[in-house]
């Protein structure tokens, strides 16, 4: 099927004149189908209604880019745009939470407001445009105009009706886009203390004779410190699973990558595929964020790769000691250096659908903006002698989205791994990379990290930094009264404060590497990394995670034959099902153990009343301890898991030399609290209305057009590796994916056959946000029942696939 579609679209203005230029005007333009053509792009659109867009130039490209984000995503994107720009308050009053869960969490609408405008202000946003290559601004410049197109042509119809004649769904300008993409620099860092910076208010100054007595600094009751909620790169956050095999360990002519971010299914961090082929320019095809016209996951002609949150640390807190009399004026080396204030009007609306202005003053030091760490301790609020400023390596860093695009052109591994050193600038994550003709496959954490060295770590670390360490572990909180304490910078530093490349951990192997968020220590389980500064995370000093031990054991089994799998070969169709297998690392250590401990007897007194667990005894037992739509009794488990206290559980501690076998047995004096747990299943279970040995696609699911869609997996604590994780309690309808959940969402299994790409993917949420769309559930539905969408990459492969549709959309000169 084909289609054109042409509008009329502003000129184009070169980023390097006009890099926040609005490229208002480009509506509907009847008279306009003659003139020259601004922009254009081939949209052809083939499994699960996936994009492929096809342009001449970068511009177009980026227009296409925008264009079909919006065709399938016009809410979302026009709600997240509203965020980045500051001005949620104006259209749904301050008070209101943001509607998605994304990396900067809910905050208040007024809180978000305040934080954008004051983080990406004008000059940031100048110097993220000024720091990209022209082809990247050509792209963003493309995705504006592109964007705009959809907006007009949205207004005319009958899609997104949830929006579409909203006054907030507005054109687009390439600031905005800009402020989107530095926005994503910030999920390790800023983006986790939102309202800590938006609420960053100076007192005022105390009078004269109470201003020496406030000089004293406030005592630190550790029992009031509150752990802060990292949305990336927390105990309980977003992460990911992933795989490079290489050649040897695959039995085939190709590594195999297998990439799968456990990331937000709904709102403006969720990712959207596509592929976008740039005549001799580039060929590339995986997902980014929304509002972002480049892949950030994904593979081209030569090489595929995939990301995980890192355990790296990517900020830091200063203790600025304040000049007497004036508490925005701090002391450094002795000389009083004054904070830049910025006073900053929010427009929010009220219940009668007026508005009023909300100002506050918010104010920056040379380490970054001012931060009110009250909600970590209410010892460290601002005060007339001390306050704090939080600096973000990322928001430094405007080389993330040059890394990612000279990626989407490598033409082999040797060069990608090449481009992450020369940038290091990957801002959050680790890399996994394999590629065409490689016999080995790349695993790193080269990015942008703080550089603090063990005696800073030790001389400069302030009492009160000291004193909630446990709750910011390898966070450093340093004096900012002395410059002894400013970040280092190493010869081979990218910028200022950051480790240079040289000492940041990576690794080729040619059996297998992998991450599943712990460090970079076991990045593959037979070659442990050490001797990389403490701020990248534990090196064998703290146990890992299960799905990790998980994940590694499933590596070492394939390899060695004993996972019931055919062969000891991770070959690409074995590595699709494996990764769906939905294995319970928690049961298959523990459960027996447990149970022989806890069921005989099987009626125990808890809290003075008799609970009889015969029933719940028996179908774990039963349970094959998978989490597959058809596993019976694994809600019972999770329910028990989650509730069963870590502290004493084990008998074997965590051994370095045996990281995925410990820490290991069940501690006898544990059966109390265990039947406690166990008990309080039972109950949750039964409240729930579920059986104990109901199906586990029953209790896990999505809803789509109306139909409940059986998923399996489950949470990453629970030692699940394949991850459908719901926020919503057992006991509120089941464990549904249709709230705030995350999980597995862009899952790719790559490899490079002579003369192509395999590619096989599933987008879990689906494409689009509009339940009008034939693409909001159509790709849910083939990941529920474990149906690979084979992902056309070649020319032949998308004009000859049975879904094969093309539409060329263009925007004329004025």
């Amino acid at each position: 099927m084909q289609e054109r579609v042409t509008r009329a679209a502003a000129p184009r203005a070169l980023l390097a004149t006009a890099v926040l230029a609005l490229l208002a005007g480009c509506g509907g333009n009847d008279d306009a189908d003659d003139a020259p053509l601004a922009y254009q792009a081939e949209i052809r659109r083939t499994a699960m209604g996936v994009p492929h867009i096809k342009a001449s130039n970068w511009a177009g490209g980026g227009f296409g880019m925008g264009y079909v984000q919006a065709q399938d995503n016009l809410c979302t994107l026009a709600d997240a745009f509203l965020t980045y720009r500051g001005e949620r308050s104006r259209y749904f009053g301050g008070s209101a939470q943001l509607v998605y869960n994304s990396t900067i969490g809910r905050p208040r609408n007024i809180d978000s407001d305040f934080f954008h405008r004051h983080v990406i202000s004008a000059d940031v946003v100048q110097k993220m445009a000024a720091a990209q290559p022209e082809n990247l601004r050509q792209m963003v410049e493309g995705f504006v105009a592109g964007y705009n197109q959809y907006v007009d042509v949205a207004k005319k119809g009958t899609a997104h009706a949830a929006c579409r004649s909203e006054a907030w769904v507005q054109p687009i300008t390439q600031e905005d886009v800009w402020r989107r993409m530095y926005a994503a620099n910030l999920a390790g860092g800023y983006s986790n203390f939102v309202e800590a910076i938006a609420n960053a208010v100076a007192p005022a100054a105390a009078k004269a004779g109470a201003a020496q007595d406030a000089q004293t600094a406030p005592s630190l009751d550790q029992r009031l410190t509150t752990p802060p909620a990292l949305q990336v790169g927390g105990d309980a956050g977003i992460g990911s699973n992933m795989y490079g095999f290489a050649p040897a360990a695959t039995g085939e002519s190709s590594g195999v990558m297998f990439g799968n971010p456990h990331w937000y299914w709904k709102g403006p961090d969720r990712f959207y595929q596509a592929q976008v082929t740039i005549a001799n320019q580039v060929n590339v095809s995986g997902v980014g964020f929304l509002g972002v016209p480049l892949v950030l996951i994904g593979f081209n002609d030569n090489v595929a790769w995939s990301h995980t949150v890192s355990t790296a640390r990517r900020f830091g807190f200063f203790q600025l000691q304040l000049q007497s009399g004036d508490p925005t004026t701090y002391l450094r080396d002795g000389q009083p250096v004054k904070m830049a204030p910025r006073s900053i009007t929010v427009a929010s609306r009220n219940a009668d659908g007026t508005l009023s202005d909300v100002t506050r003053t918010l104010y920056t030091s040379e380490y970054g903006p001012l931060v009110n760490l009250a909600g970590l301790n209410p010892a460290l609020a601002w005060s007339q002698s001390m306050a704090f400023a939080i600096r973000d390596i990322n928001g430094e860093n405007f080389r993330t989205f040059r890394n990612w695009m000279r990626w989407n052109q490598a033409r082999s591994l040797e060069e990608f791994m090449a481009i992450q050193k020369e940038e290091s600038a990957i801002p959050w994550v680790n890399t996994v990379a394999v590629g065409r003709g490689s016999a080995r496959v790349w695993y790193a954490d080269i990015g942008a990290v703080p550089n603090v060295s063990p005696e800073q770590v030790a001389a400069c670390t302030t009492p009160f930094g000291a004193a909630v360490g446990a709750a910011l572990p390898n966070v450093p909180f340093f004096d900012g009264s002395r410059s002894a304490c400013d970040w280092q910078t190493d010869a081979d530093s990218k910028q200022k404060g950051a480790i240079g490349p040289s000492r940041m951990p990576s690794l080729l192997r040619e059996d297998y590497v992998g991450n599943m968020n712990d460090s970079y220590w076991l990045s593959n389980a037979n070659a442990p990394l050490t001797g990389y500064p403490a701020i990248f995370g534990p090196a064998g000093t703290a146990a890992l995670t299960l799905r990790t031990r998980l994940g590694h054991t499933m590596a070492l089994e394939r390899l060695a034959g004993t996972d019931g799998y055919t062969g000891n070969k991770a070959s690409a169709a074995i590595v699709r099902d494996m990764v769906l297998n939905s294995r319970v690392f928690s049961a298959e250590r523990f459960k027996d153990e447990i149970l022989t401990l806890i069921c005989t007897p099987s009626q125990w007194m808890v809290n003075g009343a008799t609970v009889d667990a015969t029933q719940a005894c028996a179908t774990l037992r039963a349970w094959d301890n998978r989490g597959n739509k058809e596993s019976r009794g694994s809600h019972l488990w999770d329910e028990f898991w989650t509730r069963v206290p870590t502290t004493g559980l084990y008998s074997v501690p965590f051994d370095a030399a045996d990281p995925l076998n410990t820490p290991r047995g069940i501690n006898v004096a544990a059966v109390t609290a265990l039947r406690q747990a166990m008990a309080t299943a039972i109950s949750r279970v039964g409240q729930s209305g579920f059986a104990l040995d109901a199906p586990r696609g029953e209790v896990l699911f999505a809803t789509k057009g109306g139909a409940k869609l059986p998923l399996y997996g489950g949470c990453g604590g629970v030692g699940y590796f394949t991850i459908n994780c719901s926020e919503n309690d057992i006991t509120a309808g089941g464990y549904s994916m249709d709230g705030q959940p995350h999980g597995n969402s862009y899952m790719q299994v790559v490899s490079f056959p002579s003369g192509g790409v395999q590619a096989h993917t599933f987008l879990t949420f689906s494409l689009s946000d509009d339940p009008a769309s034939p693409h909001f559930g159509d790709y849910t539905k083939a990941y529920s029942a474990k149906q690979w969408v084979r992902m056309p990459f070649s020319e032949s492969e998308i004009t000859g696939h049975p879904d094969y549709r093309t539409t060329t959309v263009s925007a004329s000169a004025k």
